[in-house]
């Protein structure tokens, strides 16, 4: 059996982990958010007011479709 793994793990602690989780963490919310702003502000019309003002359903799929997308884009980033 290999040191090597062992040696790895060992490097970090639970306190490094919780950190670089919830700093990562932020960071793809962030720029989820941004990354919907900036379809919203792409696109014609006013999506943020179609979905509370209007209650378009329609709107809200896509805007849930949008920070999905968004998102899985970052974590391919972010794991790489």
């Amino acid at each position: 059996m290999s040191l090597l793994p062992h040696l790895i793990l060992a490097e970090y602690s639970i306190p490094h982990g919780l950190t670089l989780f919830a700093v990562f963490g932020l960071a793809g919310i962030l720029m989820a958010i941004i990354g919907y702003k900036i379809f919203d502000k792409m696109t014609p019309g006013d999506l943020h007011a179609e979905i509370f003002e209007h209650k378009n359903v329609a709107a809200a799929i896509l805007a849930g479709s949008v920070i999905i997308g968004v998102s899985l884009i970052l974590a391919a980033a972010m794991s790489s």
